[in-house]
């Protein structure tokens, strides 16, 4: 064989690859044959919907960065977007449950109890998300003031929360059929659904924010229109394919009738998963707080645009994570423990090299890419400095990931859920706590406590996860 052929036949093998990932093969049996092929293939419609996810709130936080009294419009999208991550950590904790579950099922050849446990999955999302939109509409305000917002800067922005939080039920959605899918193995319906959503979103967005035509100029409110908007239709997307789909999940209507015990199986993993985000989600907003209260309203606009630049690059790496969990729930329902494990190594490979490659880009072009979100220049010095000081910390963010997704997708919640609490409330809040009010270092204390944590995190989660426990993990 020449050279030349040689090079066409790896060239055609890798687009090959990448046409099934896109597509969605869920004829490839990830209990089998090569674990770098399962990864990319799970991985890269992964990483490309977890990419959309992110674009949702950069989108929203460049058309509202170029606004009037635009410091006013990126706080209040940075606070609303820190409390929807309560909103986040419940459908994460939900579809987390549903991928483990419906993994489980799948690995053992069983789909129609995978899709059984999946419409369980979605009558506890609509049960749960209820009383939260009410919540939400009625004291967006005292939210807003609550997480450090001055009342001038609340009075601006309530309506934009009010729609966000009420409209959470397809955030809820989106979260937890795509986790369905995932478990299922096929990604690739996940990524199309965000591709939707957000497309969806980024054409409304100038449309409803500025007008056009007919259209009004409805400001901040049209963002929050917009992303409900795309959501919605990503939902819709989801909801046909859940029932007219190819693919190996069937779904029908009887599906749908309570099955208290399947119900009460999944809230048993779903709720340390809960748990274990909404502590972290509860430090990330009390951080939030902080910085708004020691930096004021330019120091939370420049903390919340790092952070959503910081999160546009995270949420990839947390979608290429995600593979490890569909192998390791596939594999250990297959009874292949060795191969779960390979996976989890190669996995972790891969978001090393992916998190490095970031955290270059973040520390020597972070002024470029803050400037292009905002025009106020105090919220580009503080934002370009929590950018590079957070982003320190990325490779140990990439494996602690990978680390997590294994406990969640084996069904071991509560290990997760045990040292998210330590890092975080016991650790990263006094830290940075500390450093911001009794060293005087404000926000910057705030910053420097985020790597410092997330790496102390990743090196417990290392500790468990050679431990074994989750190899034994029943569900």
């Amino acid at each position: 064989m020449t050279e030349t052929s040689i090079k066409k036949s790896f060239f055609s093998k890798i687009f090959t690859t990448l046409k099934q990932a896109l597509k969605g093969d869920e004829s490839f049996d990830y209990t089998s044959g090569s674990i770098k092929k399962a990864v990319i293939l799970l991985a890269i419609p992964m990483v490309l919907e977890m990419m959309m996810e992110s674009v949702f709130a950069l989108v929203d936080l460049y058309f509202v960065g170029h606004l009037e009294h635009s410091s006013f419009a990126i706080q209040t999208v940075g606070l609303t977007e820190s409390v929807l991550t309560v909103i986040y950590s419940l459908a994460i904790g939900m579809s987390m449950a549903a991928t483990a579950v419906v993994a489980r099922r799948i690995g053992e050849k069983d789909p129609v109890a995978a899709a059984k446990a999946g419409m369980q999955a979605i009558i506890i999302a609509f049960a749960v998300n209820s009383l939260m939109s009410i919540f939400g509409v009625i004291y967006a305000k005292e939210i807003l003031i609550l997480m450090g917002s001055s009342v001038e800067s609340a009075e601006h922005g309530f309506r934009f929360t009010q729609i966000m939080i009420g409209s959470s039920l397809c955030i809820m959605l989106l979260f937890l059929i795509n986790g369905i899918f995932r478990g299922a193995g096929n990604a690739a319906i996940a990524m199309k659904s965000l591709w939707i959503a957000n497309i969806c979103n980024i054409i409304l967005c100038p449309v409803l924010i500025n007008g056009f035509g007919p259209i009004p100029a409805f400001g901040l409110v049209g963002a929050a229109l917009a992303t409900t908007i795309g959501r919605s239709i990503g939902v819709l997307y989801q909801v046909y394919h859940l029932f007219f789909g190819s693919g190996i999940l069937k779904i029908k209507i009887p599906y749908f009738a309570p099955d208290f015990k399947q119900i009460k199986a999944l809230v048993k993993i779903a709720a340390p998963g809960i748990l274990q985000f909404v502590i972290a989600s509860c430090s990330w907003i009390f951080l939030a707080q902080l910085v708004a209260t020691t930096g004021g309203d330019h120091g939370s606009a420049g903390y919340q645009t790092a952070l959503r630049i910081m999160m546009f690059f995270i949420l990839p790496a947390w979608g290429l994570s995600n593979a490890a969990a569909t192998l390791v729930g596939q594999n250990l329902g297959a009874k292949q423990i060795e191969r779960a494990e390979k996976s989890v190594y190669t996995t972790a490979r891969y978001n090393v090299i992916f998190m490095a490659s970031i955290m270059i880009i973040t520390l020597v072009f972070g002024q470029y890419i803050i400037s292009f979100f905002t025009n106020d220049q105090q919220v580009k010095t503080i934002a370009i400095e929590a950018l590079q000081i957070m982003s320190i910390g990325f490779i140990f963010y990439g494996i602690g990931m990978v680390l997590i997704n294994t406990f969640n997708g084996a069904g071991d919640t509560w290990t997760p859920t045990g040292i998210n609490f330590f890092g975080f409330w016991l650790f990263q809040i006094p830290l940075a706590f500390v450093l911001a009010k009794h060293f005087n270092m404000g926000p910057t204390g705030v910053f420097i406590a985020i790597p410092v944590a997330e790496t102390a995190i990743t090196l417990t989660g290392i500790f468990f996860y050679k431990r074994g426990k989750w190899k034994r993990f029943q569900v």
